[in-house]
């Protein structure tokens, strides 16, 4: 049986899946319910039904947009007419920490909440909730409700949807596998309430935490071992910058890899900037672009990081290092599973391409993470009027690298496209895992030393080793 026999099966009537998602949308944002209900992952699961039987997108984000309003809607409703038997209410009068949680977010952001909110899991379904009960305006309310959930919308459910309209590429199941996996997605529901709920009762205020707190104070090593852990958790401002990043960069992504596939070939824009380099004859030029190949692949990447990574090792910066070994393995892992799932022919395959896959650019996305994560640690030691030119340098570093693919002819623009936003992607799921680090500040790096050997193990590497 195939993934769509059992896709199939699964969904008898494959237009229910527009109110699914819309009752998902609602629920998830109604105060207290949300914080339980892992909606993400029952949207992605809608939505990757709905991407399979290639259902309308529109109707779809429709309905998640609905939802998530009328959710939200509802618990504005009760904070602003309920506004003083909300406190005692349960589970409120049990977890008053829930709300002073969410009034804080919201004193910290005013107006602004309503559309952040939407965005941060621990304050999603209360923050409406507690700005019903600090009497916001309900027009003021409305337009950032409106608002929050048409950028909500396609960040939740484009990712989703991808999925669905790319998976049959990946799974091809034995005759009885369908059984097997409708077991492990109901596993996967339950693992994800049972984690939240969970992380709710370690948090300081949890009943969980304060039960572990008292059974290590009756023992001098354990209370040494729970100052141990719990030390280090300290409470870093939201990173906006990476969130948004994060959102808009996943939409952006699933957006124009939907695009991509749709066309099955390249798009009017690729054949047009191919036939215009395709005039250009330079021969500097192509070895130029050749240089920048080997300076992006995996021995180019490796002999600029690796002075790096002996650094942070030798002054304990295992966070930084962990981070950085992430970002990069992770990319290289997704640009493969990319694309596997496009399975996008190049325009032109050399020996050393011979069997890979053109969508999206590997070296373009490697490139964005690698230098782009760098800017963003270099900025965070910066004032903030210096942060730009960090920023900029990368830009000037990613753009020829990402423009040299096309120079050589295995990639196409769109190709670069959808290798730009998924390093952008990866680079803010990475800041947002570190930004609780951000108060250790790394000490200031021997650059020259650095740059130096960097430099020194990647001319070693254009002298003598070929393309990886």
């Amino acid at each position: 049986m195939t993934a769509t026999d059992w896709m199939t099966a699964l969904t008898p009537s494959p237009s229910w899946l527009y109110l699914i998602v819309a009752l998902v949308s609602l629920i998830e944002s109604l105060a207290v319910i949300g914080l339980v209900v892992p909606g993400v992952v029952l949207i992605t699961a809608a939505a990757s039904l709905a991407g399979h039987h290639d259902l309308s997108l529109t109707l779809l984000l429709l309905g998640a947009g609905i939802g998530a309003v009328i959710g939200d809607g509802a618990s504005f409703l009760l904070g602003y007419h309920q506004r003083q038997r909300v406190p005692v209410l349960w589970p409120f009068r049990n977890h008053p920490q829930w709300l002073s949680r969410g009034a804080q977010f919201f004193q910290r952001y005013g107006v602004m909440s309503v559309l952040i909110g939407r965005f941060v899991g621990p304050v999603r379904p209360i923050v409406p909730l507690i700005a019903g009960m600090m009497h916001m305006r309900p027009s003021t309310f409305l337009w950032s409700n409106l608002g929050s959930a048409i950028l909500w919308a396609p960040a939740y459910v484009l990712p989703g949807y991808l999925l669905g309209r790319t998976w049959q590429h990946l799974l091809y199941l034995p005759a009885d596998g369908r059984r097997w996996l409708i077991l492990l997605g109901l596993l996967v529901v339950a693992l994800v309430v049972a984690f939240s709920l969970v992380r709710q009762q370690l948090a300081h205020e949890g009943w969980l935490h304060r039960k572990l707190a008292a059974l290590a104070s009756r023992h001098p090593r354990g209370r040494r071992l729970w100052q141990a852990l719990t030390a280090s958790r300290t409470e870093a401002a939201l990173p906006l910058a990476s969130l948004v990043l994060l959102l808009t960069s996943l939409a952006g992504l699933s957006g124009w890899t939907l695009w991509v596939l749709d066309q099955n070939g390249p798009l009017p824009m690729d054949h047009q900037l191919q036939g215009l380099l395709n005039t250009l004859d330079s021969p500097w030029l192509t070895r130029l672009a050749e240089g920048l190949a080997k300076v992006g692949d995996a021995y180019g990447v490796i002999a600029l990081v690796a002075p790096w990574l002996l650094w942070m090792a030798r002054r304990r910066l295992y966070a930084l290092g962990l981070h950085v070994i992430g970002a990069l393995g992770g990319i290289a892992l997704v640009n493969t599973l990319f694309k596997h799932l496009a399975g996008r022919a190049r325009p032109d395959v050399p020996d050393y391409l011979s069997g890979s896959f053109s969508y999206p650019s590997a070296h373009t996305s490697t490139a964005v993470v690698l230098y782009g994560l760098a800017a963003a640690f270099v900025a965070d030691a910066l004032p903030r009027r210096y942060r730009a030119p960090a920023y900029w340098t990368a830009i000037l570093i990613c753009v020829p690298m990402a423009l040299s693919r096309l120079v050589i002819g295995v990639h196409w623009l769109s190709d670069l496209v959808g290798g730009a936003l998924l390093g952008l992607t990866l680079c803010a799921v990475v800041r947002l895992s570190y930004h609780r680090f951000a108060t250790i500040t790394p000490p200031r790096p021997p650059w020259a030393s650095l740059l130096l050997a960097s430099l020194a193990l990647l001319t070693a590497r254009l002298l003598w080793l070929p393309h990886a």
